[in-house]
């Protein structure tokens, strides 16, 4: 009997070196090989398959993909029927949700979406967006945009544009503004409606799922290991933000104790210092794969 093998889309642009770093870190190595849309993966039960994130749902849902990567933005404009295993909070820029956001031009006169009733407006999102002026009793014309979409409000193509943003720089490099915000999004990992009810799919997506959470989760948390005498634990200790109890052991014939926490990255440079003055020395700082 042959293997079993869970078919599996890996979004292709913007996504795709992020997802790849994020695979790597739970334990995937993906090869792409160039114009090659089937990258390899170190795992004879996964076959990987590299799809535009506009179009992953479609393919999960009719079941030419078992599970796969994307937008809850395109699930939402695809209106499709597939299972939301998790969400998966990474981007190519920062761990945060995107935003699909209505932007006109710097000096328009338009500062509400209800300036914008009989007016056009350009989006990659467009079933989306006419159905959040559909129910905001705006009328307004909403058409395709295939790409360079903030240069169509400049150069006089519409009078406004919905369009994907992470830090707002672009559209302001464009001399837009920002009038309204319509969705925030992240990265999902959804599967198929069968794939999900066999047993075997199942369990395969659930331990990807997992440690791909957990690979998430250490982006944001370091180890730190040091040593401390046994006269400053008290003091030490009192300052520790461990996610546990921090992890202690007497050190070979002496009255010094290793000390070992995971802590979030951000506070590593105020508690190094304020750690050094309690009494803790040899600090070591060291990166985390997984964190399950």
């Amino acid at each position: 009997m042959g293997t079993k093998v869970l078919k599996l889309g890996i979004p292709k642009g913007s996504l795709q070196e992020s997802t790849f770093r994020l695979f790597a870190k739970a334990g995937w190595k993906i090869t792409e090989h160039h114009r090659n849309y089937f990258p390899d993966i170190n795992d004879l039960e996964i076959q990987c398959s590299m799809c535009r994130a506009q179009e992953m749902s479609r393919y999960v849902e009719e079941g030419i993909l078992d599970a796969g990567l994307t937008g809850k933005d395109w699930i939402l404009e695809n209106e499709s029927d597939v299972v939301i295993v998790s969400d998966l909070i990474y981007s190519k820029v920062s761990a945060r949700p995107a935003r699909w956001v209505l932007a006109v031009a710097g000096d328009s006169p338009y500062k509400r979406p209800e300036d914008l009733a009989g007016k056009k407006i350009a989006t990659e999102l467009k079933n989306f967006t006419e159905k959040y002026f559909q129910k905001a009793g705006i009328p307004v014309e909403v058409e395709f945009s295939w790409g360079a979409t903030e240069a169509k409000v400049v150069e006089g193509l519409c009078d406004a544009i919905v369009e994907v943003t992470e830090t707002g720089t672009t559209i302001k490099a464009h001399g837009l503004k920002i009038i309204a915000e319509i969705l925030q999004t992240n990265t999902q990992f959804i599967a198929n409606k069968k794939a999900w009810e066999d047993s075997w799919k199942r369990h395969k997506i659930e331990t990807i799922n997992t440690l791909l959470q957990g690979a998430l989760r250490a982006e944001k948390l370091v180890g730190m290991k040091m040593n401390v005498p046994k006269e400053k634990m008290d003091e030490v200790m009192n300052v520790l933000p461990a996610m546990t109890s921090p992890t202690v052991a007497p050190l070979y014939n002496s009255d010094w104790f290793s000390v070992e926490i995971v802590v979030e990255k951000s506070t590593v440079r105020e508690l190094i210092p304020l750690l050094l003055q309690k009494g803790a020395e040899a600090i070591i700082e060291y990166p985390l794969n997984k964190v399950i």
